[in-house]
Order: structure tokens, then sequence, then C-alpha cells
């Protein structure tokens, strides 16, 4: 899910990006130091930083620019298609395995009218999941491991197939909130270089990613200067952004694996599938 700290980090993120565009290893855009952080500056670390000319730059959350702002269904949407690593392919009574058994998959052989169904685990090889399911298919009819491969002998069909789970979010509430991007700097000039800088790069934005792979519609509210109650080394501008994003619950959907293999069930019998 998307937290309050998440979209934090990413603004963050960003505004670490304007001040230092070519990365950390070179010099901010501005010259001096500059320390892009969550939260509110201590004043003894503050007053340090400004007395060597380093500047603060701070993003804190805005309680007075905050609503719900809950307008969509409370459902499931399932994500982009889940990436799967492992593969199997099928030669008459022989299924081989490869690629990566990655954790979050499912692998299954349907031999006649008895099916074997295996999720991968951490620590999972191609030669595991061929063992594992040769051994399930062992107890209804003989089945032979060898490396990545099952033989299945006397198997008039055999079909192999892997699948993974699918990403799915639900939105559960969604939220506008204010957050104030702050520059605190020695002089008025590093002030306003800043406060363009970040403020010209977040308006050109109109969303944000957010981790959970949702995002946020990013939306300019005001500027203000802070010099008149302020001491004569500290020059102070602070830009709200508005960020509306949502708030989720993820989870992992299973995939129906042989819903539709196409294999009747031996002389009429009734088919068999054993899960692990």
């Amino acid at each position: 899910m998307a937290d309050q700290s998440d979209v934090e980090d990413v603004l963050v993120g960003l505004v670490g990006d304007v001040m230092y565009p070519v990365g950390t290893q070179a010099a901010s855009l501005l010259g001096p130091v500059c320390r892009v952080y969550r939260g509110w500056p201590t004043s003894a670390a503050l007053d340090a930083d400004l007395a060597a000319g380093n500047v603060n730059i701070t993003v804190f959350p805005d309680a007075a620019h905050q609503a719900i702002t809950t307008r969509w269904p409370d459902e499931w949407t399932v994500g982009a298609p889940a990436t799967v690593g492992l593969t199997v392919s099928v030669s008459g009574t022989v299924a081989a395995f490869s690629g990566t058994a990655d954790p979050g998959q499912v692998a299954g052989l349907l031999a006649d009218n008895v099916a074997v169904v295996h999720r991968t685990e951490p620590g999972d090889t191609p030669e595991r999941v061929a063992a594992v399911l040769a051994s399930y298919l062992a107890t209804r009819r003989i089945a032979l491991a060898t490396g990545a491969s099952v033989l299945v002998p006397g198997a008039a069909t055999l079909i192999g197939r892997v699948m993974a789970d699918q990403p799915a979010l639900r939105e559960t509430r969604r939220q506008r909130q204010g957050f104030r991007i702050s520059c605190w700097c020695a002089d008025p000039a590093t002030r306003d270089r800043a406060a363009s800088a970040i403020d010209g790069a977040l308006s050109g934005r109109d969303f944000i990613a957010l981790p959970d792979g949702t995002r946020g519609r990013l939306l300019f509210h005001a500027s203000t200067v802070f010099d008149q109650t302020q001491n004569a080394a500290l020059y102070r501008r602070d830009l709200v952004y508005t960020v509306d994003y949502a708030t989720t619950m993820a989870a992992d959907l299973p995939s129906m694996i042989f819903g539709a293999a196409g294999a009747a069930p031996a002389a009429g019998g009734p088919g068999q599938i054993r899960l692990a």
C-alpha cells in the first residue's frame, strides 16, 4: 500500500534529483552541500549548516491541506500479468522443465486423468520441481524423474503447464495531502535559486509513481517566503504541493492451471488431482 511516508520519500527523491542532477558524487546544482530529507530540522543542526553555507531542504506534511477524496468502487483490480520464469516443454511422454523456479509460480502435469501440482518455494530448481511432480504422479502410476525431466511411460496424453499468481490491488481509500517543501538557506539568492529549480521541476509533473504501483496526482498549492520573522542568517521559502493518492491492499490471486485441459477421464472414471 502507499503510505504518507512513501509519498514523502518519493518527493525527497525528486527534490534530490533536482539538487544533484548528475548524482551526489558531483557538486550540487547550487554549489554548496544540499541536505534533502523528511521532517523538520533541529535548530542546532540547521544553525551549523547555515554557518557553513550549506542548504537544507525538508519535506513535511501540511495538516492544513488534507481531505478524503474517495470516489472509486471498492473492488479488486488485477495488475499486469506476472512474469513466469519456469517453463515446461512436452515431447511424447516426457515433460522437461527449465528456467528459474522462483516462488509464486505453480507447475503442474496432467497425465491422462491424473493431475499433480506443485507451488514453487524458496530454493526450488527445475530439477526439484520435476522430482516433486514425479513423486506425486508415482502414487497413481509409473513416473520417473531424470534431472529436470519427468517420464510418464504409457501416457496417452501428457500436458505440462506453469502459471504464476496474479498481483491485484484494492483501493480502500483515497486522500489528498499537502506537503511543505521548505528551502532553508544562508542567503536570499541561494534560497531563490533552490525554490525556483524545485518548483520548475515539480510543476512539470502531473503524477508521481508510488512504490505500490499506483500514481499520485501532484498539484501546486502555494508558495510563501519567511524572511521577516527569521534571523539574519536564515532565508526560507516554502512550496506547498498536494498529492492525491490511494491507500491500497495488495494480494496475489491464484491462477487456474488445468481448468480447460481438454483431457477426458480414462474409461469414464473420475479425474484426480494432487496439490502441493
